[in-house]
């Protein structure tokens, strides 16, 4: 039987013990960290993995200008990460760093534990992050603003360097997979450019899945990617992230010989492969900026094409309200061919 986790000096600042099964790790968090972790690890229970660790991730924060310019210096921060190892022994396993979307990593039925648990079912690692509760952040949906858009791939690339030195893991077979904003963290940390500026050249990320993510904007060399591969899901009924700009650019990048598909899922709305959605959602106050156009130009400024100034979530193309559901046919579908992907990636029977 599964020996409780227990928790003991949750005040904030203080240092914190956290006990599972016979292991101990102490480090100071603060509280709204320890929370996070502690949703985490009960939804991953269900998954019986064979260990679970918790680990800071030092990292900064950016603006997208400040991103996008390549800037290496921001305010420094520090998030948390919970790492799964699936089966116990000193075997390398395969790996998969999470990012989460506005509303955060969730709880017990959240996404980041559904899909954790269902990796870790297939013998891989997961490391999910959270990018929010260490910068005082609980959620971005009704102002997106508050956060980069882009500065999970700073978060992402950190949290590789950390990955890639534990006895356990693989360096060679550590991929990523976001989810709506994580998503488009994912999608877009595969450009070399975000590598050179924030990876490091001893380690890479062996592949990237994107769920539903952002395709608004257009970036600089967007298409000239690190060469390994880039899938994207993606529901065609999305009114959150639509799908048409991802179609667009998944053809220029193609073009530009980058290895990268778009699966389209028919009739599919925003979070269709989370099955904590089955009673869908129509969230009146979510921002979405699905009609805007957007390009970056010199200096890293994203513009607003259709008013040539620089872009901000009070522009006339941003709206509220949008729909999350559940897809019965679907969402099976793509939980199969994004587990599919990470077999044949890290060559998984």
């Amino acid at each position: 039987m599964r020996k409780p986790m227990l928790f003991s000096s949750l005040a904030v600042g203080k240092r914190c013990t956290f006990v599972h099964g016979t292991r101990k790790v102490l480090w100071p968090l603060p509280l709204a960290m320890v929370l996070m972790i502690f949703m985490l690890v009960q939804g991953t229970a269900q998954a019986q993995v064979a260990r679970i660790e918790f680990h800071p991730v030092a990292t900064i924060t950016l603006s997208d200008s400040e991103l996008l310019s390549g800037q290496a210096t921001g305010k420094p921060v520090t998030i948390a990460g919970v790492l799964n190892l699936p089966k116990p022994g000193k075997d390398k396993l395969p790996a998969v760093i999470i990012l989460h979307g506005s509303s955060g990593p969730g709880g017990t039925n959240g996404p980041t534990a559904d899909w954790s648990h269902r990796l870790n079912a297939l013998g891989i690692a997961t490391f999910g992050l959270d990018c929010f509760a260490g910068r005082g952040i609980v959620s971005t949906s009704e102002d997106q603003g508050k956060f980069g858009r882009l500065n999970m791939i700073v978060d992402a690339y950190k949290a590789l360097k950390l990955l890639s030195r534990h006895p356990r893991i693989d360096p060679g077979k550590i991929a990523l997979l976001g989810i709506s904003r994580g998503g488009q963290g994912a999608l877009y940390a595969a450009m070399k450019r975000m590598r050179t500026a924030y990876g490091s050249p001893q380690v890479e990320f062996a592949g990237f899945m994107a769920l539903y993510p952002n395709c608004i904007t257009s970036y600089r060399d967007e298409t000239v990617t690190t060469g390994k591969p880039i899938r994207i899901l993606h529901g065609t009924a999305d009114d959150y992230n639509p799908i048409v700009p991802c179609r667009a650019y998944v053809d220029r990048a193609g073009k530009a010989g980058a290895d990268i598909q778009l699966l389209e899922y028919n009739g599919a709305h925003h979070g269709f492969d989370a099955e904590a959605l089955r009673k869908s959602i129509q969230c009146k106050t979510c921002q979405t900026d699905r009609r805007c156009k957007l390009a970056e130009k010199e200096g890293g400024l994203i513009v607003n094409l259709e008013t040539q100034k620089p872009f901000s979530y009070s522009d006339a193309c941003v709206e509220t309200g949008t729909t999350l559901a559940y897809n019965e046919a679907e969402g099976p579908k793509a939980r199969a061919d994004a587990l599919e992907f990470f077999k044949s990636l890290f060559g998984l029977k």
